[in-house]
């Protein structure tokens, strides 16, 4: 079986700058995380009720990139399969079957590289053919069909022959959505009119493929383009009665639910009824060249204008969100509950922010292990790179959640690294204050030899002593890289050692009583001087740990607002999409004469417009008024965990 390799498919779309066949294959090869072949997704379990396979689950929690999701529905046995396999790059993989018996089961997936959006994954989903009579489960077949608008950002129906009525009527499965998926939860849903309005800002774009097509596109006498022919087909009658209302609700439901519609008319791949059975195995040079061309043209279509899935507010779906997302609504219906897209919004942020604080926290974290293995640093260079991990952490926490709209998971980021740098700073304390003692024990050593021989317990040896100890002092201060507590160790030492002189002072023959007295004041002043020094080192300390953590505030909020931005800008373009086709339908309307319509849809246009005005106009308001009150607290977290430190010590002490 000859297989058409990925550059020579591509050959057929005439674009520039495609990589080479080694290129592709290298890439291709290169991501294990992607598939050789499809898998299947989602199946029906022994009681009928539908379930998730792990294994394809698997697949999708490996894909971080960004996802271009493109579903395939339509009638059993009408070569849903080969379009995906043609998108795949190949020529087999999806099973096309050659009997009356419908092969695919279920929904079946096939992750690829996307040939055109570098760092971005395709997934394929081909879904059980509707209507196959073995199975004889309408029910069934309209969960498939809602699941595959759920999750796709194109959905593509596949139909023989051409638009006619009937072939609009097969659709009958859009007419049932409004039953089958829900935006808002039930509660508030109830304070909602009209909510399947608001279809339009979430659906896929959509694009019906006619296989076999055996007419001439001829409209009224002129020469019509496909999507003219897709618009003439859905086309409404005029007038009241069940009959009309009957024909036109399809076609006026695949007209307000989805954002876009494209159509594209397949002639027959081969002229034998024969060749039509093993298409799979057919070369290229077998195939119509006018198959090919249609084909080339709408895998272009499909791979340069198909965006990447979305979900409600706007946030771009990878793999992994893609994964847990048809976990939420198989379990949902599995459950016999309506998927509702805010509920799986809400759900896939909860997961999503958990794992970006994890994800966060590990940047921090080993961002800091390295800084952790210089110890002991300054206190400069300390809060420095804890700014620069933590700033990182943040950006991580940024890209990764979503609809953290409490800044609940933020908080548990800043807490969890506030915890680990209050664990550093007392790390850092404790490395300082065994390098400062072991330098000061090494530094004494001769001195204590000459103690213990005697040396000082002579006329004079006090001053001799002094002299020694300063030398040893000012030898302790030249030496570099002490660390935080270099002053504090040198004040205790000087201290512990206060007795010692004082016993010298006083046993030294050479000295009136007048000169120890003047002496002894001394001392007192040096250690006095000393512990000045100490205090002094723990105010600059705690200052640069107070700048720096102000400063850790002010790149959170600013990381904080951009990210509030950019969520307010996704939401407004959302609205903007739907208002954009809710435009071009109302204009297509009054053109036909249908004034009741356009005044609805002019209703509707209005209320998004009312949101879109209100996100603008309100969005630096709410950063404020509402985001704001739930980060500024943050910029105290490590004074407060500092102070129960301290406190506990303190209680430790005393007991």
């Amino acid at each position: 079986m000859t297989t058409i390799t990925t550059l020579k498919y591509y050959a057929l779309l005439e674009v520039q700058s495609e990589p080479s066949e080694t290129q592709t294959k290298q890439r291709i090869m290169s991501c294990s995380k992607y598939m050789p072949a499809p898998a299947c997704l989602i199946e029906n379990d022994e009681n009928g009720k539908l379930c998730v396979r792990k294994d394809a689950k698997d697949i999708l929690d490996g894909i971080n990139e960004p996802v271009v999701v493109v579903s395939v529905v339509g009638l059993y046995r009408t070569g849903k399969s080969y379009l995906m396999n043609r998108l795949a790059g190949q020529q087999s993989g999806f099973a096309l079957g050659n009997t009356v018996e419908s092969k695919t089961k279920g929904i079946w997936m096939w992750c690829v590289p996307h040939p055109k959006k570098e760092g971005h994954a395709l997934v394929l989903l081909d879904t059980e053919g509707l209507g196959d009579v073995d199975k004889g489960d309408s029910k069934n077949d309209g969960w498939i069909f809602s699941l595959a608008v759920l999750l796709s950002s194109t959905l593509v129906y596949n139909s023989r022959g051409t638009i006619d009525n009937g072939a609009v009527e097969n659709l009958h499965y859009v007419t049932e959505l409004t039953e089958q998926i829900k935006i808002r939860s039930a509660k508030a849903a109830e304070e909602e009119e009209d909510e399947d309005s608001q279809f339009v800002q979430f659906f896929p774009s959509f694009i019906w493929v006619v296989r076999d097509f055996t007419l001439e596109l001829v409209i009224d006498g002129n020469q019509a383009t496909e999507d003219e022919y897709l618009e003439f087909a859905l086309q409404l009658k005029k007038g009241v009665g069940k009959k009309k209302s009957d024909y036109n609700l399809p076609r006026e439901c695949i007209r307000r639910y989805f954002p876009s519609r494209k159509c594209f008319v397949f002639p027959l791949p081969v002229t034998s009824q024969k060749d039509m059975t093993h298409l799979e195995s057919l070369q290229e040079q077998d195939l119509a060249q006018a198959f090919l061309e249609v084909t080339g043209h709408f895998c272009d279509h499909i791979f340069f204008n198909s965006a990447v899935k979305t979900l409600k507010g706007g946030h771009r779906v990878t793999g992994k969100l893609l994964g847990h997302l048809v976990e939420i609504y198989v379990d949902a219906i599995s459950s016999g509950k309506v998927p509702c897209l805010d509920n799986a919004v809400v759900a896939l942020a909860n997961l999503e922010n958990q794992a970006a604080v994890q994800e966060a926290l590990k940047v921090y974290q080993s961002g800091m292990e390295k800084v952790k293995n210089t110890f002991p640093i300054s206190i400069d260079d300390l809060t420095c790179e804890h700014q620069k991990f933590s700033s990182l952490a943040t950006s991580e926490f940024m890209k990764c959640s979503f609809k953290d709209e409490k800044g609940e998971y933020l908080e548990k980021l800043e807490k969890a690294v506030s915890m680990y740098y209050v664990d550093l700073l007392e790390d850092n304390k404790m490395t300082s204050e065994r390098k400062c003692q072991d330098l000061l024990n090494n530094l004494f050593s001769d001195m204590n030899k000459r103690l213990q021989n005697g040396e000082y317990s002579q006329s004079g040896g006090h001053e001799l002593y002094c002299r020694d100890r300063d030398a040893i002092v000012e030898q302790y201060r030249r030496e570099p890289n002490k660390g935080v507590r270099a002053e504090a160790v040198l004040n205790d030492f000087l201290k512990e050692r206060g007795p010692e002189a004082s016993a010298i002072l006083h046993t030294d023959t050479k000295l009136t009583e007048n000169e120890r007295q003047i002496k002894e004041e001394k001392e007192n002043a040096a250690l006095l001087k000393q512990k000045c020094k100490e205090e002094e080192e723990k105010r600059i300390e705690s200052e640069r740990m107070s700048a720096a953590e102000n400063e850790r505030h002010e790149d959170r909020v600013r990381q904080m607002e951009e990210k509030f931005k950019m969520e307010m800008e996704q939401r407004q373009q959302e609205m903007d999409r739907a208002i954009e086709s809710k435009l071009k339908e109302q204009d297509k309307m009054l053109n036909k004469g249908f004034e009741e319509r356009a005044t609805n849809l002019q209703e509707e246009i209005k209320k998004l417009n009312d949101e879109k005005n209100r996100l603008r106009d309100g969005g630096g308001g709410i950063f404020k008024d509402y985001v704001m009150p739930f980060i500024g607290p943050l910029v105290e977290m490590v004074p407060n965990l500092l102070m129960q430190r301290s406190m506990i010590k303190c209680l430790k002490a005393k007991r």
